[in-house]
């Protein structure tokens, strides 16, 4: 078991962290989406998930050790770009999903079956951004 954490503990610990940024993203948008609808509550959890994110991606998932300013906000850069496209499909995905059907409430919160599920495919795609564009080894 040691060795396969030891082989795959980037994996593990950025869908440990993305899960986590998921429940961030889930708690926000639950609590918001009585007072200010869908779209609104999916910007102030996008917000809040993708600030977490940084920094436990930067911290714990692929221990970036360049924290001078300006490679810090480099990296805060990319990562807020690669956020940002993801963070659109985050908010425009569960209205086309809506729109074909799955509008289903779970827990008593509208949407929240399609949040979840819209939640999955963002963690995945933030992965290979960020592997592959903002926190790569040279």
């Amino acid at each position: 078991m040691k060795k396969f954490y030891q082989k795959h503990r980037e994996v593990i610990s950025y869908f440990t962290y993305g899960a986590l940024t998921s429940l961030v993203n889930v708690v926000l948008y639950a609590a918001f989406v009585p007072l200010v609808g869908i779209t609104a509550s999916n910007a102030i959890a996008w917000f809040g998930a993708v600030v977490f994110a940084f920094v436990t991606n930067k911290l714990f998932v692929f221990g970036s050790k360049k924290w001078r300013s300006k490679n810090t906000l480099k990296e805060a850069g990319k990562f807020l770009g690669a956020r940002i496209f993801s963070g659109v499909l985050e908010i425009v995905l569960p209205t086309v999903l809506f729109c074909i059907g799955l509008d289903y409430d779970l827990f008593g919160i509208e949407g929240f079956l399609t949040k979840i599920i819209v939640s999955v495919i963002v963690i995945v795609l933030n992965y290979v951004l960020s592997k592959t564009l903002i926190f790569r080894k040279k």
